[in-house]
């Protein structure tokens, strides 16, 4: 007896479709992979945000200790603020 059997047109028993049950599970997918990934890339750009800001940082400090290095902290500040930061 042969494992597979071909069956007739007429034969196939009717079976229901379920398309939109499958549609709509797609997109429920969908949204949480979009989600997922806008919540990956709004990470991503703050932390590159502020790495960069931590590097001007230390370079600001590091010309303030070359240039003043009786007062780099009020150098620092002076920097900062007149870049538009806020005093810390």
């Amino acid at each position: 007896m042969p494992a597979v059997r071909i069956v007739a047109p007429d034969e196939a028993p009717a079976a229901p479709v379920a398309i939109a049950h499958t549609t709509a599970r797609l997109w429920v997918y969908l949204g949480a992979t979009m989600a997922l990934l806008a919540m990956i890339g709004t990470w991503l750009v703050w932390f590159s945000a502020f790495i960069q800001r931590d590097l001007q940082q230390e370079d600001i400090r590091a010309a303030c200790r070359r240039a003043m290095p009786e007062a780099a902290d009020r150098c620092f500040d002076t920097v900062i603020i007149q870049r538009g930061g806020i005093r810390r």
